[in-house]
């Protein structure tokens, strides 16, 4: 039986959006402003619809598989990723209020974002 275009079309666009995070992801690497983890985790999600062998090819990664297998396994977020994240986010705020010097309002909107994410980020398993 011949697979349904729908489906096809489906696969095309999870493995587009895949390859695009996963691009994004490996930027991230040598970027410190552009987030690895998050995108990872969505070309993860997206590989698992579009291509299981590319799916087996992250978990299996020296370097991604480990981090993407705890999150997928125990929701977990490493030591090194949590504390990575958190000053990440410091180092951010602290260099966009410098730079754009917001009215309170956004500066307090942007911060309570980051503290909310922060404390995602800080209280699932290690």
């Amino acid at each position: 039986m011949a697979p349904k275009p729908r489906a096809t079309m489906l696969r095309w666009v999870f493995g587009a959006v895949g390859a695009i995070a996963f691009a994004l992801g490996f930027i991230g690497v040598f970027l410190p402003l552009l987030p690895t983890t998050p995108f990872m985790l969505l070309a993860l999600a997206c590989f698992a619809r579009a291509s299981p062998r590319v799916e087996n090819w992250l978990l299996t990664h020296p370097k991604y598989g480990p981090p993407l297998r705890a999150w997928r396994e125990r929701g977990a977020i490493g030591p090194k990723g949590k504390i990575a994240g958190t000053v990440g986010m410091a180092t951010s705020y602290v260099i966009f209020y410098l730079v754009s010097t917001p009215s309170l309002l956004v500066a307090g909107v942007v911060a309570g974002i980051m503290v909310c994410v922060a404390i995602f980020i800080l209280t699932r398993p290690s």
